[in-house]
């Protein structure tokens, strides 16, 4: 690691603890303030992979994920008005889904780097985000996976629901999966847009 990686260290650390702090906070129904800052990781991620190489992209990963298991680990220590803000099942949702997603997302933009320039950060985020979705909601708060640690209550996440307030009859943590899923594929077409001029200075410079 050299000193010209520290902005995505730094970046990568801050987008981190933001979204550890800010998914405290509901917006609407079915999302957390939290869900528009977290997707600006797999930006971080995809810059570094396209000027610096997957090797320098796979070591922010993990500087990441060791910031994430921290906050998970202060969070876990902290009351709220239901019991401990973070849970050990959304701990280890949490760090998995992160460590897992983001080194998919480096594997796959290595993959397609020598495409047209949108198209490596385009379907490496996608998929990334689709993966990091289905396995956060899935270990934090399906029913089916509630032996984990048996004894956090997810009960409230499994009523069933119409899916987001209008489609069809789904658990409640569908919808909020859904709806976290929508977030993140809006903003990977949005992050085209940063991408683009940060990767262009740097190469720059």
């Amino acid at each position: 690691m050299t000193r010209t990686h520290l902005p995505g260290i730094l970046a990568m650390a801050a987008i981190v603890v933001a979204s550890n702090i800010l998914v405290q906070f509901l917006y609407g129904d079915w999302l957390t303030y939290g869900a528009f800052t977290y997707p600006l990781a797999f930006l971080v991620t995809d810059v570094m992979n396209r000027v610096y190489g997957a090797s320098a992209a796979r070591r922010v990963v993990l500087v990441g994920f060791v910031v994430g298991i921290a906050c998970s680990l202060i969070g876990t220590q902290i009351m709220g008005e239901f019991g401990p803000l973070v849970t050990v099942r959304i701990a280890v949702g949490s760090g998995l889904a992160f460590l897992v997603a983001q080194l998919l997302d480096v594997g796959i933009f290595a993959a397609l780097r020598g495409g047209s320039w949108w198209r490596a950060p385009l379907v490496s985020t996608l998929i990334g985000s689709t993966v990091d979705t289905a396995i956060f909601f899935s270990i934090a708060f399906s029913g089916a996976l509630s032996f984990i640690h048996p004894a956090t209550d997810v009960s409230w996440a499994s009523e069933v629901i119409p899916l987001l307030g209008a489609g069809p009859m789904a658990p409640l943590w569908v919808s909020l999966a859904v709806a976290d899923w929508g977030v993140k594929l809006t903003l990977a077409l949005i992050a085209l847009i940063p991408f683009r001029l940060i990767t262009a200075r740097l190469r720059a410079a």
